[in-house]
């Protein structure tokens, strides 16, 4: 079989600057994890009937705890990962420069707004949760700060489509490079999906939290949130896409089945954008037509995760087979697992398997009414972006770490226990919530003092403890071997990115270049989303804001 190498740029080195601006995002990413990590642990233990929330300095509460874990984690951690990681894929897929203002924006606009919501959360101003529902009301910090985290992916954005057009100017009639392709793509998909958080927070919640509007519309803030809030899943994962699409084949010694199959897996996720009404089954106002059109769209969108699970699988293959492996089966064991960084990142691939498999009995109408507000949620997504994402995040960092201080990883053992060790407590977690959840245990609330139990809970919550505590001591070992990387590591010279291979180069004739045409699938997406949102947001006009707010001590 004969391969050619994705038209990558080469001999390309981004300026030292910028990579230092790309480097604190992801640093600062790592920062708040490590928070918000910490504040983790005392979510597991509470299932298990420990409560260690009252020893921690600042948090008075469980929902003070539980705000800064989901907002850190879920908000901030990839938001600041995405805007330094894939700002750089872009530049070194184009071979070519950010602009530095935007840059430099981008990350002290990120900074603000985090400092912002962190004061309103550590200040107990703002214990409304990762979703901040309405009327729970919040110090208007925390608005403003939620907002400017989302500018700063608007402006990461700008700073890639700057970049890109410079590139087509100097490269008429060429594709656009794979791996630009695909962070330009993840991009794309988040400013039209930011936009309903961005309209919540900055016409409704932040005006209404300064006392220039009299209430809110619960229901639509609700709607207007999901908009956002489902489609935020992909922006979490499509960073990690990147790594698995264009990077892993590369480190595992395979190459990527079809230049084409991978820009349409990205095409499809700017696509189907509206399907946040899945998270909203229960809600009064959605009638059972939008329900079930959105449970169809929520079913579609696993396509494109089963295109990535067939390309990526193929890469490993390929790879496995190329270090001597044989069988059905037995080129998976010949994959580098003594790699850090790959192995970690396969793992992640596991995990991410049982989380789509999850994700759909959340997406199903009926099978949502039995674990709707269980258990089984918070299982569910910490296998996605508490695994999947994060590991991967984890992975990516063993190589990123020494490209960024031309060091060598220090201790790639600790870090190999470090990776199958937080998976295998993710295993432990995320099953016993499920099973928890199945039975009824409800999520978002403090089981140390719950006054009601049922002894089928038991086991499922000790368990959940015991998956958190592993959980927490993986991560600890991460940031351990982060620090000593940047501190202590053998300095070595700096290394290209990991760039894979395709079975063919990318055709430049029939209907495959106009797959590039970004504008296309905006538009189509557009008119997707109108089709679906547009009549139940018309139905909320004129607007009803009439419910006050709720503060929680």
């Amino acid at each position: 079989m004969s391969t050619a190498v994705v038209s990558e740029p080469s001999g390309f080195v981004l300026p030292q600057g910028q990579l230092n601006v790309i480097k604190w995002n992801i640093y600062f990413g790592f920062a708040v994890l490590a928070v918000g990590v910490i504040l983790g642990l005392g979510q597991a233990l509470s299932y298990a009937q420990i409560d260690v929330v009252k020893y921690y300095p600042v948090v008075t509460s469980y929902y003070q705890g539980l705000t800064i874990h989901g907002v850190f984690n879920a908000l901030v951690l990839t938001t600041a990962f995405a805007n330094g990681f894939i700002a750089l894929t872009t530049a070194r897929g184009l071979g070519r420069k950010l602009n530095n203002a935007l840059l430099h924006s981008a990350l002290w606009t990120l900074v603000i707004g985090s400092l912002m919501a962190s004061y309103a959360m550590l200040a107990g101003k703002a214990s409304v949760l990762y979703t901040f529902y309405p009327p729970l009301e919040a110090d208007w910090t925390f608005y403003l700060g939620l907002a400017l985290v989302v500018v700063s992916t608007w402006l990461t954005s700008a700073a890639q489509f700057a970049a890109l057009r410079g590139w087509r100017k100097d490269h008429p009639g060429e594709r656009v490079p794979l791996l630009a392709f695909m962070s330009i793509a993840t991009y794309v998909m988040w400013d039209i999906a930011s936009v309903g958080m961005a309209v919540e927070i900055v016409a409704f919640l932040l005006p209404w939290s300064l006392g220039l509007l009299p209430g809110t519309d619960p229901m639509l803030d609700r709607t207007l949130f999901w908009f956002t809030g489902h489609p935020i899943v992909y922006f979490w994962l499509l960073p990690v896409y990147v790594s698995w699409y264009g990077l892993i084949p590369k480190q595992a010694g395979g190459v990527l089945f079809s230049d084409s199959l991978t820009r349409v897996a990205f095409i499809l996720f700017i696509l189907l954008i509206p399907v946040g009404f899945h998270h909203q089954f229960v809600d009064p106002g959605v009638s059972q037509g939008l329900n079930f059109t959105v449970a169809a769209l929520t079913f579609a969108i696993f396509f494109p995760s089963l295109m990535t699970a067939f390309s990526v699988m193929y890469a490993l293959e390929v790879g496995g087979r190329r270090r001597g492996g044989s069988g059905l089966v037995g080129w998976f064991f010949r994959i580098p697992w003594s790699d850090p960084s790959v192995a970690a990142q396969v793992l992640a691939m596991i995990a991410f398997l049982l989380g789509g498999i999850s994700g759909l009995m959340n997406g199903s109408y009926t099978m949502n009414m039995e674990i709707h507000n269980t258990a089984f949620l918070p299982g569910h997504f910490h296998l996605t972006v508490g695994c999947a994402v994060a590991l991967s995040y984890m992975g990516i960092a063993y190589w990123l770490i020494p490209y960024f201080e031309r060091r060598e990883l220090w201790s790639p053992r600790l870090a190999l226990f470090q990776g199958f060790l937080y998976f295998f407590g993710v295993m432990i977690f995320s099953n016993a919530l499920m099973a928890a959840g199945i039975e009824g245990m409800p999520r978002r609330t403090f089981m140390a003092h719950a006054t009601y139990a049922v002894a089928a809970w038991k086991i499922p919550g000790i368990m959940t403890g015991v998956g958190g505590t592993l959980m927490f001591a993986s991560a600890m070992l991460f940031f351990l071997i982060v620090v000593m990387t940047i501190v202590a590591g053998k300095r070595t010279s700096q290394r290209d990115l990991p760039f894979t291979a395709t079975v063919q180069a990318p055709s430049t004739i029939g209907w495959q270049p106009r797959l590039d045409r970004f504008s296309y699938w905006v538009l189509a997406s557009v008119v997707l989303v109108i089709a679906v949102y547009g009549p139940f947001i018309l139905e909320h006009f004129p607007l009803r804001l009439t419910t006050p707010g709720m503060l929680y001590p």
